[in-house]
């Protein structure tokens, strides 16, 4: 979309504000928002001045000012300000007019830019999966004397002898049993169906909707696949419209990998492939699931590196309370067709050469991913240039029940790390695949590695309310 074009939706639409944009570290939105008559085409060749120091992990305080730039392509109508709002994603450059080397967003172009440069293929084509939980009520603390967590919802498995007003109607949702039952035990259909309708209206194509198997509102929407940058910002539209469509119900969303014990955590299982033009590239009929060689290398990249990528796909302490070996996540560092058990799987259900594609399972919500995809791209890349072959180094495939394996065979299976402290390890101690083409720098590495271990700290030094059940009485 041209500028003109982005000025006439303005118009047209008698928008009144323009908000825009931009995505932290932590891949957290930030906006700073204009009136549309302070907007014209001077806007987008000067862009919007703010305080990077204010953005944690961004700048120091003596190098603060930054300039958004806005990004044409990535405009749609906000469905929730009582006053019309236009959004558009913004790019980050410092005031020279060089791109901020730690923006995420221009990070995932620069992904794309080096694909483009390796001769390898044209574009690189991602589909997450990005499952979540619908609750109720939800209250928190963490303080010098006091630590603890509560999380509600109607149709929770717990809340079977919870007297409500009215009486109990049952039908809760069994731990374990979510997965797709019809109303009245999926008592979301109607919630996910607004936020499907407003995703729709704000420029995804959205592809089916249904409850998940965890209780307590776990729900997974999934919508179409698009090149790096733009399913990344897809991705931020998506979780800014489950967020405010639950909050318009009385409820909460949350993208958090793991909100409940004993119960399935919320993941991103991510589908990628690449194309040269409108060429699938990951597709040769007859070979195993069909895929390429250019595939399966690309496979031995992403398992290759999978401990370093785990930092930036999995970058929250909570995510290692979802990666448990022995439960239902993907922690087996290993590659099958159609095994969910695997870390990598590779669908081969109705799949057109064009739909051929690896679905990495590992990731989670609370990655930026703009950081994730194009770390992902880049692993995989390095497997395809390097010819890493997964199953010379033992990574597959494995198309029988990981979990039901004898101990001995599961010695053979690399697994991921066990905390974020050991991702960040895996990180500093492989990290040159990153810096290819200059995509991440060593700097961004470095401040990414420090702001994240200092986040696993204030958790590590923390009293844990378990704690007084395991120690009060010695």
């Amino acid at each position: 979309m041209s500028v003109q074009s982005v000025l006439d939706t303005i118009k047209e639409n008698s928008i009144q504000f323009v908000d825009f944009r931009f995505v932290d570290l932590s891949g957290r939105a930030h906006h700073i928002t204009l009136p549309a008559t302070e907007v014209d085409a001077e806007t987008f060749v000067n862009g919007v001045a703010f305080d990077g120091s204010s953005i944690p992990g961004f700048r120091g305080i003596e190098q603060s000012d930054m300039v958004m730039m806005p990004d044409t392509e990535s405009v749609y109508v906000d469905p929730f300000t009582d006053h019309p709002t236009l959004n558009v994603m913004c790019n980050i450059y410092t005031p020279d007019g060089e791109r901020y080397d730690r923006d995420p967003r221009s990070i995932a172009q620069k992904a794309e830019e080096y694909l483009q440069t390796t001769g390898i293929g044209t574009a690189a084509f991602f589909a997450p999966e990005s499952e979540f939980f619908i609750f109720d009520d939800v209250r928190y603390e963490s303080s010098m004397n006091t630590s603890f967590y509560t999380v509600d919802s109607e149709e929770a498995a717990w809340n079977t002898a919870r007297k409500e007003e009215g009486g109990n109607l049952g039908f809760k949702v069994g731990v374990k049993g979510g997965y797709v039952p019809v109303a009245p035990v999926d008592a979301q259909q109607d919630i996910r169906s607004e936020m499907v309708r407003l995703m729709q209206e704000a420029g995804l194509r959205v592809e089916r909707h249904h409850h998940e198997v965890a209780t307590a509102g776990q729900a997974e929407i999934n919508f179409r696949f698009d090149t790096l940058t733009k399913t990344a910002d897809n991705l931020l539209k998506y979780k800014y419209i489950v967020h405010n469509v639950a909050r318009q119900y009385g409820k909460v969303a949350t993208f958090m990998p793991k909100p409940l014990f004993g119960d399935n955590g919320s993941g991103m299982h991510v589908h990628q492939s690449i194309f040269n033009g409108d060429s699938p590239l990951f597709y040769e009929k007859g070979a195993y699931a069909n895929l390429s060689e250019m595939a399966m290398h690309y496979i031995g990249g992403i398992l290759h590196h999978a401990p370093a990528l785990i930092a930036l796909t999995n970058p929250s302490t909570n995510s290692f309370k979802r990666l448990v070996p022995g439960y239902e996540a993907p922690v087996n560092l290993v590659f099958s067709k159609g095994n969910r058990s695997a870390a990598i799987r590779i669908p081969v259900a109705a799949v057109t050469p064009k739909g051929c594609r690896i679905e990495f399972r590992t990731p989670d919500s609370t990655a930026n991913p703009y950081l994730a995809f194009a770390a992902m791209l880049l692993a995989g890349l390095d497997g395809i240039k390097r010819k890493i072959d997964p199953t010379a180094l033992g990574y597959g495939p494995y198309d029988k029940n990981i979990y039901e394996l004898s101990d001995e065979e599961k010695k053979e299976i690399r697994s991921v790390p066990g905390t974020l402290n050991e991702a960040l390890d895996a990180l500093e101690a492989d990290s040159a695949f990153l810096t290819e083409g200059g995509v991440f720098s060593q700097d961004f590495i470095d401040n990414y590695v420090a702001f994240k271990r200092q986040e696993a700290k204030s958790v590590d030094i923390r009293v844990h309310p378990h704690e007084f059940s395991l120690y009060f009485d010695c």
